[in-house]
């Protein structure tokens, strides 16, 4: 399963979450429902992922942590913010970067309307 179809699948199970809770709760309500709503969906996904920092060939513990990360290879970073601000998403691309991984959603439940709180990060 590529990327762009993992995605695309992620967004769906997203707005179903988003349509039974609405806006307003605290992340980790949408982290554990959106995680539930994935593996009910048949896709591998580990949540609170340990991200190390490596630097000058030393690894290093620092308690960064992917939202979810899924099938291995695509992140998926849970927010609920009056808006998602260029640290936000400067967090996701660090998190791809880190773990070497092509593509990964920021996703902002605090919306209306949920595809207004959806971003596509792209590690080229």
């Amino acid at each position: 399963m590529t990327e762009n179809e993992i995605s695309t699948i992620i967004i769906g199970l997203a707005i179903q979450v988003h349509k039974a809770l609405g806006p307003g709760l605290l992340e980790n309500a949408y982290q554990e429902c959106l995680y539930y709503k994935i593996k009910q969906r048949g896709l591998l996904v580990e949540k609170e992922k340990l991200m190390p920092v490596i630097f000058e060939e030393v690894k290093l513990d620092c308690g960064y942590r992917i939202d979810l990360l899924v099938e291995n290879k695509f992140i998926v970073e849970i927010k609920s913010v009056e808006s998602l601000t260029t640290i936000h998403l400067a967090q996701t691309l660090t998190y791809l970067k880190l773990g070497n991984y092509k593509l990964g959603l920021l996703i902002n439940f605090n919306e209306i309307l949920l595809k207004n709180g959806v971003r596509r990060v792209i590690n080229d």
